[in-house]
């Protein structure tokens, strides 16, 4: 970086129920970090709108049942994790609820999307399309190029290389964004 100018920053807000998505959304915040600045929250710690010094945001969450969390969907999570005797990390509001309560964007903020998902061709969904769909509509640019990462079951564990791969795409999106352009491969 020069010598006087402003760093980028990135947001990247997640939810996660057994602990994947943030340890992979930590991954890429990782990523993030070779490049920009980096805020790393939970969505329930997560800002009502997104500060004015933020030029990229990232979100990620679970997939659940084939797409965003609902309450529902974050019930049974809760219940499977009693009977496991573990902690949720997320316990209160999801992605979904931050997204529809965030509000228009008309600066060119960009964003990108990621999930957590088991990796499996027989089942369909994904909740990074929703995320997408949702930014959209709110009006950020999206940087194509968003991510599933994979793990072995509903509570996990993540599949052997996610973190590393998350933490590239971190990277990549890093020096997209600091491009200004919109597609990474």
């Amino acid at each position: 970086m020069e010598k006087g100018t402003i760093p980028m920053r990135a947001l990247v807000v997640f939810e996660s129920m057994f602990g994947n998505t943030q340890a992979i959304a930590e991954a890429v915040a990782d990523g993030l970090a070779t490049q920009m600045e980096v805020d790393l929250v939970e969505v329930g710690d997560a800002p009502a709108s997104v500060p004015g010094d933020v030029d990229l945001l990232v979100v990620g969450g679970p997939t659940h049942a084939l797409g965003m969390s609902r309450p529902s969907t974050r019930q049974s999570a809760a219940e499977q994790a009693e009977q496991a005797a573990t902690e949720l990390v997320s316990k209160g509001q999801g992605l979904r609820e931050w997204l529809a309560d965030l509000g228009d964007h008309s600066r060119a903020l960009s964003a990108a999307a990621f999930d957590t998902r088991i990796k499996n061709p027989w089942i369909p969904g994904s909740a990074r399309r929703g995320f997408e769909k949702n930014l959209r509509g709110h009006g950020f640019a999206i940087l194509t190029g968003s991510r599933s990462f994979y793990v072995s079951g509903t509570p996990g564990p993540l599949l052997e290389g996610e973190t590393g791969r998350a933490r590239e795409w971190g990277m990549a999106l890093a020096s997209a964004r600091q491009a200004g352009a919109h597609r990474i491969t």
